[in-house]
């Protein structure tokens, strides 16, 4: 089971990067536990706390048709002051 699907790379989570917090969209069925135990693993950083957002599905349309987005949950993870994660940093 994927714990972590993808990391969630938007203009809010780009300024939630430069406070130590990371966004990420994970498996549905995971706690905040496992999310810190593998965040910890994959990246080797020390993890101080897991919030999780759940985000609903919206309305889309194309054309006469009408369709929904899936709905998925994210967390958003806080770092040990100094610590980050290298590969979701973006230049400047």
């Amino acid at each position: 089971m994927n714990i972590i699907i993808e990391p969630k790379v938007t203009e809010k989570s780009v300024n939630l990067a430069g406070m130590n917090k990371y966004v990420f969209k994970v498996n549905k069925n995971t706690t905040k536990n496992e999310i810190k135990k593998e965040v910890e693993k994959i990246f080797k950083v020390k993890v101080t706390s897991v919030n999780i957002l759940y985000n609903q599905s919206k309305q889309k349309k194309r054309g006469r048709i009408i369709g929904h987005t899936s709905k998925y949950k994210k967390a958003i993870v806080t770092l040990k002051k100094g610590d980050t994660i290298k590969a979701l940093e973006v230049k400047k």
